[in-house]
């Protein structure tokens, strides 16, 4: 196993070895659901699918050396380096939940993913109890003042879904390590991509990724990944995976590292036309405000410059009118397709307030700033003069 430290040359090779028996360069979909034993309980490590599956580990293995630079943890200690892989991103994040025990404190970012909040304010907070506070983790006092010794978990999402707000990692996990020592740290990384961003490096105990976004990039895969980089919390992670057994499918693992393999080359991309785009929209005099990290008018664009490589492909932005007007540009776009998910390599819009976020209650997401006129654009790998004559031209439709 070899240690590179290039991102572009870890995204090919990190984790991966040649399969043994014929030498193949990308492990085979393993689709065995058991294994044969030699005598009860002598087995070459493979017992049962759900457990341990050759086509997951290399996935796995592949994340956990993407976040956690050159794995923290050794494949002898550990058969996936840390790495694991859901069957969606939602299932990576309950499986999280399970470390947490009945009544625990949760504190949360305030945007997040419409999924995350209805799981932690409609099954977690009913189910287990768990007592959920939402924070504006912009601002860390906000966020000090809300922590106690009995928080026992604290939820980020930077850049946030979808209004693209920025936390301070390191700031955050300082303060939290100051206010509650058993507090587990999780960034779901989703937006960024370990390509731009790597939480663990900054103090965080747990990644989360909806593998289904970027690091797939073809919108034809729904996973959910999680990294951590230390031995112990592996082995209670491993124990939860098994136990809760929402586990990612050989066919979905061997898509998604097939994804990966081009993720470098995608993001760079991803991040140019998304700064491309943002700077057009943001002269545009159909379009009231972007909110960008790439752009100086972001509130927190010099702490997005410090911790995040480039800023992705993600934009909203707010239409001027009403919701008569945002119906009118999402009906007249053609390039970038009206869809839910992001990340893909093709470009899709989104309107939160009717699709990704309804779940999100009316009163929070006018909290948040989730209005009619909100648009969430990500922008693909195509031409960018393309995109740009696409946005052009529904715009004038809506004007």
């Amino acid at each position: 196993m070899h240690h590179y430290d290039n991102f572009d040359t870890k995204v090919i090779h990190a984790g991966q070895h040649p399969d043994p028996v014929t030498g193949a360069v990308m492990p085979p979909i393993s689709v065995a659901s058991t294994y044969a034993q030699r005598s009860p309980g002598e087995h070459a490590g493979f017992e049962y699918s759900r457990s341990h599956n050759p086509t997951r580990y290399a996935l796995e293995r592949m994340i956990a050396h993407l976040e956690a630079g050159s794995a923290t943890i050794d494949e002898k200690d550990d058969p996936s380096c840390g790495g694991f892989a859901f069957a969606s991103g939602l299932a990576a994040t309950t499986t999280v939940l399970e470390l947490l025990d009945t009544g625990d404190e949760v504190v949360c970012m305030d945007d997040v993913y419409g999924g995350t909040n209805r799981l932690f304010s409609r099954v977690a907070a009913r189910s287990r109890g768990l007592k959920i506070k939402y924070v504006d983790m912009t601002d860390l006092n906000k966020l000090g003042e809300a922590l106690t010794p009995k928080t026992k978990l604290v939820w980020i999402e930077t850049p946030t879904n979808p209004t693209l707000k920025i936390v301070d990692l390191a700031a955050a996990a300082k303060l939290t390590r100051s206010k509650s020592s058993s507090a587990i740290l999780v960034c779901d990384n989703t937006f960024a991509s370990p390509y731009n961003q790597r939480p663990l490096e900054h103090g965080f105990d747990v990644v989360m990724h909806s593998a289904t976004k970027y690091l797939g990039g073809h919108s034809d895969a729904v996973a959910g990944l999680l990294v951590v980089n230390d031995l112990a919390l592996a082995q209670k992670v491993r124990f939860h995976q098994n136990a809760v057994g929402a586990v990612l499918g050989p066919f979905e693992s061997y898509m998604v590292l097939r994804g990966i393999k081009t993720l470098a080359i995608r993001m760079e991309r991803h991040n140019a036309t998304g700064q491309r785009v943002a700077e057009w929209l943001s002269k545009h005099a159909g379009v009231e405000q972007v909110v960008y990290p790439g752009l100086p008018s972001h509130p927190q664009h010099a702490l997005a410059k410090k911790q995040m490589k480039g800023f992705t492909g993600m934009i909203t932005f707010f239409i001027k009118g009403g919701l008569p007007e945002a119906r009118k540009f999402l009906e007249t776009v053609r390039v970038f397709a009206l869809a839910e998910s992001l990340g893909g390599v093709e470009s899709l819009v989104d309107h939160p307030a009717i699709m990704t976020h309804a779940s999100v209650p009316p009163e929070q997401r006018k909290a948040l700033g989730i209005s009619d006129t909100l648009i969430r654009l990500s922008c693909g790998i195509e031409n960018c003069d393309d995109l740009i004559a696409d946005l052009e031209h529904a715009l004038a439709g809506a004007g």
